[in-house]
């Protein structure tokens, strides 16, 4: 790979100093370089969920531009959001993509339920709330099972997220998809602020970042 890294956390990274994603964002050093979660995280995935074409009138004719929202994940406790703009599709979808790779953040998830009880991070380790625009999203834990009863946009996220259980519910204008996925993503950044004691983190079996198993691969275990 021909990355000469421009940043202290890049140049760290090509020199083996951190190899994991959790490691990276633990040293609060500003992510600037889309190839720093290429090399931690080679098995991410990502996602258009919003394409829009934007017309605008001006003395010289009609200028159409594209707006653009993405997000990545590799369904294993990592989950990123971008969005940009462009006169051309392609470059405008990249552009997206690798501004949510640079927005990555790292969540929790444990087994909140106190209708499962079953042990395993499959769920949220308790009721999370975000907020973006007129929309709030309102995401909880779910037993086992049930799998993601929320909406199609929270739903892509929670899948690339890891999160294999969850009920939720929105008020607002869902409709504006944008608006609608950066709350689903506030609401997932909720449960890396949110503090936990010893004690809960064992009772609910919280876990942080990657359990070493995506979520496809849980799926073909089940079966």
């Amino acid at each position: 790979m021909d990355w000469i890294p421009k940043t202290r956390l890049g140049q760290m990274v090509l020199n083996g100093e951190i190899t994991t994603m959790g490691a990276a964002l633990d040293t609060r050093l500003p992510l600037r370089e889309a190839e720093i979660v290429d090399i931690l995280l080679p098995d991410l995935k990502d996602e258009v969920i919003d394409l829009n074409m934007v017309q605008r009138m001006t003395d010289s004719g009609r200028r159409v531009r594209f707006a653009v929202t993405s997000i990545v994940g590799n369904g294993d406790g990592f989950i990123g959001i971008g969005r940009s703009k462009g006169k051309e599709v392609g470059p405008s979808i990249k552009k997206a993509i690798d501004n949510a790779k640079l927005n990555i953040i790292e969540i929790k998830r444990g087994c909140g339920s106190w209708e499962c009880g079953c042990g395993e991070p499959h769920t949220m380790p308790f009721e999370v709330i975000g907020r973006t625009g007129s929309v709030t999203v309102y995401i909880r834990p779910a037993p086992r099972g049930v799998s993601l009863a929320v909406g199609d946009v929270a739903k892509s996220l929670l899948t690339l997220a890891g999160v294999r259980d969850a009920w939720g519910f929105a008020t607002g204008n869902t409709k504006t998809k944008v608006n609608y996925a950066m709350a689903t993503f506030e609401a997932l950044r909720q449960t890396a602020r949110m503090r936990v004691t010893d004690e809960q983190a064992d009772r609910l079996n919280i876990v942080p970042g990657p359990i070493g198993m995506s979520v496809s691969e849980t799926d073909v275990q089940e079966d």
